[in-house]
């Protein structure tokens, strides 16, 4: 997978992450509820580009 990214994709997961770091340092609640959210965005946004290239019969 990790492959597929690229030094963009890997440095974007890399400020992700330490984001979600900064914000645990002072509420987990918070940090938990960003993380769940940015989860959910990346399902979606993988469930979108699946259907996007099922239509033009690429997968």
């Amino acid at each position: 997978m990790l492959k597929n990214l690229g030094a963009l994709g890997i440095a974007g997961i890399v400020i992700l992450l330490a984001g979600i770091g900064l914000i645990a340092s002072q509420n987990l609640l918070i940090a938990a509820g960003m993380a769940l959210i940015v989860a959910g965005l990346g399902l979606v946004v993988k469930s979108l580009i699946s259907g996007m290239l099922q239509n033009f019969g690429m997968f």
